[in-house]
């Protein structure tokens, strides 16, 4: 049984899912070594995905943290679900151990939230006293205070632990690389879909869930969020898929933001006209704006580059555009957005971080062109792979206004 799907898109081979997996584990004991922690509690149904590629009810556990894996730095993988549904697990080598889980959110431990908490704390000391060799430091991605609260009661030392899978995740292997090769294919042929089926008079609502259906069909899994728009919704960005009927010449702008085979994302941004009508002069012109942003950009890209020296350089939009500029320049890519979200210069000495690219870190680079109090706008975002002299492309769908097919 595989738990993590398989790939009925495109003709991506010469990867394997076993090394993949153990790629990943060994990434995170990386990592929590030079934390010095004990081992690490997941409860972010990504960061499981990520240690132990397994799933179970991936959208709802986001909300339902009722699952979670304990992984020494130097012992077991260890599971813990709800005892129905162990079986899920059957086949998954990486995985040493299965538990029955200790329910302690409100939904599915009300009043005894708080009882149900510290026998939680417990359980999860016991393990760190039995694989710590002494070492009481244990990171968590993601828990409630209470949680906290009795771990430190046990004599347990809580460490953050998001930072520690953000870091583990950021470098790809070969084999990630394949896996989200098949991700973006399935993402193409959504979109591919889309285009062909975009005809004026259909909702917005109508023409985005061709993406999600084909994405189902070709194995994929979900969509983070529904960012379809259409004429006039296209200004300012980030409005969702509604119910107006979309008009024959409109601008149609979205973002996949779609999670694929194997949990990886494909995260795409095209903006195309509607119908047969031909683009006007004022949508090919932020076409060519936003195409011409994206490009300067993207040529930064090389390892050694700093997150700083990137914020600084992608801030060259015209100036009658800055306002409503996208809220990153660049942004990682994996099983979701990730690790690092790269600012514009204006928001970066308030916001931004430093750091550097590296070889083997997949980004998205980001351009949304559109005035403010303007009519409409255009959005476009390309999925890269750093490399020692520059960058490879791996979303290869056409940048093209027109809706030629």
């Amino acid at each position: 049984m595989n738990m993590a799907g398989t790939f009925t898109a495109g003709t991506e081979t010469g990867w394997s899912l076993t090394a993949l997996r153990k790629y990943r584990l060994a990434r995170m004991r990386e990592q929590m070594a030079i934390h010095d922690v004990a081992g690490i509690v997941l409860f972010d149904s990504v960061n499981l995905r990520y240690a132990t590629d397994t799933t179970n009810m991936q959208v709802w556990g986001h909300h339902n943290p009722v699952r979670y894996a304990f992984i020494a730095t130097s012992g077991p993988v260890i599971i813990f679900d709800a005892t129905t549904m162990l079986h899920l697990y059957d086949g998954f080598d990486l995985v040493d151990e299965l538990s029955p889980c200790i329910p302690w959110t409100y939904f599915t431990a009300g009043p005894r939230f708080e009882e149900n908490a510290k026998a939680w704390s417990k359980s999860i000391a016991a393990l760190v006293r039995e694989h710590g060799g002494g070492n009481c430091r244990l990171a968590v991605d993601r828990i409630n205070p209470f949680g906290v609260w009795g771990l430190e009661q046990e004599g347990v030392k809580v460490i953050e632990g998001q930072g520690i899978m953000e870091h583990a995740r950021v470098i790809k292997s070969a084999d990630e690389l394949g896996a989200i090769r098949c991700a973006i294919s399935t993402a193409e042929a959504g979109m591919e879909s889309m285009r062909q089926g975009l005809e004026p008079g259909l909702m917005e609502r109508e023409v985005w869930s061709i993406l999600h259906k084909r994405n189902i069909e070709l194995g994929g899994e979900w969509l983070e969020g529904a960012l379809f728009a259409s004429g006039p919704r296209t200004n300012p960005w980030f409005k969702e898929a509604s119910d107006r009927r979309i008009e024959n010449g409109d601008i149609v702008a979205f973002d996949t933001d779609l999670i694929g085979n194997y949990g990886y994302c494909a995260d795409i941004s095209r903006t195309w006209i509607c119908g047969d009508a031909k683009p006007t002069v004022e949508q090919q012109d932020l076409f060519d704006i936003a195409v011409e942003h994206l490009d300067r950009n993207m040529s930064m890209v090389k390892a050694g580059l700093t997150f700083r020296e990137f914020a600084e350089r992608s801030e060259n939009l015209p100036e009658r555009f800055r306002r409503q500029q996208y809220v990153c320049a660049a942004h990682g890519i994996g099983m979701c957005d990730e690790y690092p979200q790269i600012l514009y210069w204006r928001d970066y000495e308030n916001f931004g971080f430093d750091g550097v690219l590296e070889t083997g870190m997949t980004i998205c680079v980001e351009s949304y062109v559109g005035e403010f109090g303007g009519k409409q706008g255009v959005k476009i975002e390309q999925q890269i792979l750093v490399t020692d002299d520059g960058y490879d492309l791996l979303s290869k769908y056409p940048l093209d206004l027109l809706n030629s097919r």
